[in-house]
C-alpha cells in the first residue's frame, strides 16, 4: 500500500487546525451551566480540587423506541480537551456572575487550569452502543472533569442522537437510494445546522445541501432548484443568453429556444398532451438552468403541473441537450403522491428513450423530496416506485420522534473510592466504580451482550464461561460463553493530548456501517426490536449491594450520634 501524499498530510493537518479554532470559538470553558464553577470553588475552599476523581457519561434508553444508538461527537470531545483554557476575559466575566465573597484567588486558580492532567477513555466514534453502557469514562483532578461536565455532554448528546436517526433513515432507505441532507433551514440554529449535517453524512446520508459543511467537514454537497426560481419566469422573452455551444466543439452556437420548441411539439404528439397547458415561464427556467449548467441539469417539476407542464418542459429541454451532446441528471418531485408520479415520470423517460432513440434518458434519476420521515421512508420499500434518490430535512435534523438522547455524566470514584448514586427512582440510581466495558460476541460474529467489570478485574475470555448480572432490577446472575472478546472502550486523551488519531467524517461514517452489519436484525428493527443485554459482573454486583446496604443502614448515622 502507497504512503499518503505529503498534500493529503498538509490538507488532513489543516482540516483539523481548522476544526480545532472551530471548537475553540464554538465551545470555549464558559459554555457550561454556572453550577459547575460554584461546585468548582467549593471543591477549591475545601482543599478537595486535585482530588483523583471519574466520572462516566451514558444514556438511560435507546432513542426513537429503537435497539441501538450510534455513538458520536468524540473527534470534538478530544479537540476541546486539547483547547480548554480560560482567557483573561472569560475569567473577567466570571468574577462578574459569581457572588462577591468568591476568594481572588480562585480566578487565578482558573487562570491555570488545562486538561493536561485529565484521562479520556470512550468508546471509538461511529460504534453501535446501547443504554446504561458506560461511553465514556472521564478521569482526572476533581475540579476539572466537574468543569467538563456539560460541554462534553452538549457535544455528544446531540451528535449521537442525530447520527442514530440517519442510521434508522438509511436502514428504512435500503442500500440502493441515495439520501440527501436537506436540513439547514429547519435545524435549530447555525451550529444545529452543521452539526446535522455533519453527524447525518456519518450516520448514513450521502449528500448534503450545506456548503459550509462541504467545506468543513469535505461532505459531498448537492442541489437542485428552488420553485422560486421557477416561478421567477414568466416568458421565454426572459431568457439569456439564448444560444448554446455543442459538446463536439463546433464553435457555432445554437438557438436552444428554437430547437426546445421543436422538442417540446415532439413530446407533446408522443404523449398526446395538450400544449395549452404548458406554462411558458416554466419553460424559461428550465432552459436558463440548462444554458448556465449544460451539464448538471436537474429541476424540479412539480411548480405547476407534473404531467400537464413540469414533465413536459423537462423533456423537451433534456432532449436539446442530449441532441448537442450534453447529458442531463434528472427531476425532483416535491409534492404530491411521490411514488405514482416517480412510476408516470420513468414511463415518460422510457417512452421518449426508445421513440427519440436517446439512451441517456434511461439514465435520468428521480429524487423525491416532502416532509420526508422515517415512516413514508419505509413506505417507498412498500410501494411501487421510481424514485432512485431522497432528500430529507426536517424530521431528520430536529429528530421530531425524540427531541434529545438524555446523555448524563456521573460521578464514579473519588480518591479511589466508589461512588453511586441512590435514588429514590431506581431507573436514576448510577453503577459505581472505575470499569472496563467488553462486548461479547457469539459463534456467528454477532454482539450479543455488553457486560461492565471493575477495571482490577481479568477480563472476560473467549470460550470460557462466565456469570454474571443483566442491568435489570432484581434480575438473577445468569452463564454465558463469548466466542470472542472485544474490549469496547479506549484511551484517547491523556496528558493534554490526543492519543488516537482523529478520524474524518468518511472514516467514522465507514466505521458506522461496519458496526451496524455487525448486529443482529433483531436489534436492528426499526420497530419492536429485541432488547440488546447489559451485565455487570459478579464482583460488580455485589459492589452494588453493598453500597445500597450500607445507605440504608447509615442513614441515620447523624441522628443517632
Amino acid at each position: 500500500m502507497a504512503a499518503p501524499s505529503t498534500d493529503n498530510t498538509c490538507r488532513e493537518e489543516a482540516d483539523t487546525t481548522t476544526m480545532e479554532r472551530s471548537i475553540r470559538e464554538r465551545v470555549p470553558p464558559l459554555l457550561t451551566d454556572l453550577y459547575q464553577f460554584t461546585m468548582a470553588y467549593s471543591y477549591w475552599r475545601a482543599g478537595r480540587h486535585q482530588e483523583p476523581a471519574v466520572f462516566e457519561l451514558f444514556f438511560r434508553d435507546n432513542p426513537f423506541g429503537g435497539g441501538f444508538s450510534l455513538f458520536a461527537g468524540l473527534h470534538d470531545c478530544q479537540l476541546f480537551l486539547r483547547s480548554f483554557r480560560f482567557t483573561h476575559e472569560d475569567v473577567e466575566f466570571l468574577r462578574s456572575v459569581l457572588p462577591p465573597a468568591t476568594d481572588p484567588a480562585f480566578f487565578e486558580f482558573l487562570r491555570g487550569l488545562d486538561c493536561s492532567g485529565v484521562t479520556l477513555r470512550s468508546v471509538p466514534e461511529g460504534t453501535v452502543v446501547f443504554a446504561r453502557v458506560p461511553l465514556m469514562e472521564v478521569a482526572g483532578p476533581l475540579a476539572v472533569v466537574q468543569l467538563l461536565e456539560t460541554s462534553l455532554l452538549c457535544l455528544v448528546n446531540y451528535a449521537s442522537l442525530v447520527c442514530s436517526n440517519a442510521a434508522r433513515f438509511r436502514l428504512a432507505a435500503g442500500p440502493r437510494r441515495k439520501l440527501l441532507e436537506l436540513g439547514l433551514r429547519r435545524a435549530q440554529g447555525p451550529d444545529g445546522g452543521l452539526t446535522a449535517s455533519r453527524y447525518t453524512h456519518i450516520g448514513g446520508f450521502d449528500l448534503t445541501s450545506n456548503v459550509q459543511a462541504g467545506f468543513l467537514f469535505g461532505i459531498p454537497a448537492t442541489g437542485t432548484m428552488a420553485h422560486s426560481f421557477v416561478t421567477s419566469f414568466t416568458s421565454l422573452e426572459e431568457v439569456w443568453p439564448r444560444t448554446l455551444v455543442a459538446v463536439d466543439g463546433d464553435a457555432d452556437p445554437v438557438d436552444v429556444i428554437s430547437l426546445t420548441k421543436g422538442w417540446l411539439s415532439r413530446v407533446c404528439e408522443l404523449l398526446g398532451a395538450t400544449p395549452g397547458k404548458i406554462r411558458e415561464g416554466e419553460l424559461a427556467a428550465f432552459l436558463s438552468y440548462a444554458i448556465a449548467y449544460p451539464h448538471n441539469f436537474l429541476t424540479v417539476i412539480d411548480s405547476y403541473n407534473v404531467g400537464c407542464s413540469g414533465l413536459l418542459n423537462f423533456c423537451a429541454v433534456a432532449l436539446t441537450l442530449c441532441e448537442l451532446g450534453y447529458k442531463p441528471v434528472g427531476v425532483r418531485l416535491d409534492s404530491g403522491d411521490l411514488c405514482a408520479l416517480s412510476v408516470d415520470v420513468r414511463r415518460v423517460f422510457r417512452l421518449c428513450s426508445e421513440h427519440f432513440s436517446i439512451p441517456a434518458f434511461n439514465a435520468l434519476i428521480i429524487i423525491g423530496s416532502n416532509n420526508i420521515s422515517e415512516e413514508s421512508m419505509a413506505e417507498l420499500n412498500s410501494k411501487e416506485n421510481e424514485i432512485d434518490a431522497v432528500g430529507v430535512g426536517t424530521h431528520l435534523v430536529t429528530c421530531t420522534k425524540q427531541p434529545s438522547l438524555g446523555c448524563v455524566y456521573k460521578l464514579v470514584e473519588v480518591q479511589g473510592r466508589p461512588r453511586m448514586k441512590i435514588s429514590e427512582d431506581p431507573e436514576k440510581s448510577t453503577v459505581p466504580g472505575r470499569k472496563a466495558v467488553y462486548r461479547l460476541i457469539d459463534a456467528d460474529g454477532h454482539p450479543f451482550l455488553d457486560l461492565l467489570c471493575l477495571a482490577v478485574e481479568s477480563p472476560p475470555e473467549a470460550g470460557v464461561a462466565l456469570s454474571c448480572y443483566p442491568v435489570v432490577h432484581n434480575s438473577d446472575a445468569v452463564s454465558i460463553t463469548p466466542a470472542q472478546v472485544v474490549c469496547l472502550r479506549q484511551e484517547v486523551f491523556a496528558t493534554g493530548e490526543v492519543t488516537q488519531p482523529l478520524c474524518s467524517a468518511a472514516e467514522t461514517r465507514a466505521k458506522v456501517q461496519s458496526s451496524l452489519q455487525t448486529l443482529h436484525p433483531r436489534h436492528k428493527r426499526l420497530q419492536e426490536p429485541d432488547t440488546y443485554s447489559v451485565a455487570v459482573s459478579e464482583k460488580l454486583h455485589n459492589l452494588v449491594t453493598e453500597l445500597c446496604k450500607g445507605s440504608s443502614s447509615d442513614s441515620n448515622f447523624l441522628l443517632a450520634n
